[in-house]
C-alpha cells in the first residue's frame, strides 16, 4: 500500500468544510467544478479565457496561517494551496461585493444580470448619477478576440470614464481584422455586444469620438459624460 501523500491534490477549507481539488486551480476554477460550495458571483470570468481579474466580484478571504489573519484576493486569480481557510460569504465579503454591485447598476442601470445580483445584495437605488451603459468593461470581448481567434479586432480604449470598447482608429464599424466569428457576443455577460445583419457584431455606441476628447475642457467633458 502506498501511503504517500498525492502530489497533485491540494487540500483546504471553504466556508468551514474541508475539500480536496487537483493542483494548480485558481480557488474560483476549483469551486467552480463543486457545486454547493463557495458560490461566488463573477461577471468577468470565462473558462476559455485566462482570468483578469476586472470585476472584483469574485474577492474572497483567504487565510495561510491557520485563521490568524485573513486578506482579500481575488478568486479567479488566486491560486488554492494547501492548508488555506477560505471564507466566500463573510460580512466584509458581502459588504465589498454590495459596493461592486451598487456601482455597476448605476453604471448600468438596465442589464438584468446585474439587477439580480443588485436584488440578491440589498441594492434597490444607487446613491451615484444613473448612467445608460450596457458594458461593464470587463474586457471579455477584447480578450476572446486576441487569445481565442488570434485577432485584434477591437480593444479598450482611453481611461477613466472614458474607456470603452471599440474598433481600431475609433471606427463604427468593424473592419476586415473581423472574421465575423461572433466570439465578442457570446462571451459577453451583459449583452452589449449584439451580431449585425453583416454579420459582424454591433459594439457598444461610442458616446465622444478621440478625436475630440483631448480638446474638450475638463468642464466639458464632465457635462457630456452626465449627459
Amino acid at each position: 500500500m502506498n501511503d504517500a501523500p498525492d502530489v497533485n491534490a491540494v487540500h483546504f477549507n471553504v466556508d468551514d468544510k474541508n475539500i480536496m481539488v487537483s493542483a494548480g486551480q485558481t480557488i474560483y476554477e476549483a469551486l467552480q467544478r463543486m457545486p454547493g460550495i463557495g458560490e461566488i458571483p463573477a461577471l468577468c470570468y470565462n473558462p476559455a479565457i485566462r482570468p483578469y481579474g476586472a470585476c472584483r466580484l469574485c474577492t474572497v478571504e483567504v487565510s495561510e496561517d491557520r485563521g490568524k489573519s485573513f486578506r482579500f484576493v481575488a478568486s479567479c486569480l488566486y491560486p488554492a494551496k494547501e492548508g488555506q481557510i477560505v471564507k466566500t460569504n463573510t460580512e466584509k465579503i458581502r459588504k465589498l461585493r454590495k459596493g461592486i454591485i451598487e456601482l455597476l447598476l448605476a453604471r448600468c442601470p438596465d442589464v438584468r444580470v446585474i439587477q439580480e445580483l443588485a436584488k440578491e445584495y440589498g441594492v434597490e437605488k444607487p446613491r451615484f448619477s444613473l448612467g445608460g451603459h450596457d458594458c461593464i468593461l470587463c474586457g471579455l470581448c477584447v480578450r476572446a478576440c486576441q487569445e481565442i481567434i488570434g485577432k485584434s479586432a477591437i480593444s479598450l480604449v482611453n481611461r477613466g470614464i472614458y474607456k470603452e470598447v471599440a474598433a481600431p482608429f475609433y471606427a463604427y464599424e468593424l473592419g476586415e481584422e473581423c472574421i465575423g466569428c461572433g466570439d465578442c457576443s457570446y462571451v459577453c455577460p451583459t449583452g452589449a455586444i449584439i451580431m449585425g445583419s453583416n454579420g459582424k457584431p454591433v459594439l457598444p455606441r461610442v458616446k465622444i469620438p478621440y478625436a475630440e476628447v483631448g480638446a474638450m475642457t475638463s468642464k466639458e467633458k464632465l457635462s457630456t459624460s452626465q449627459k
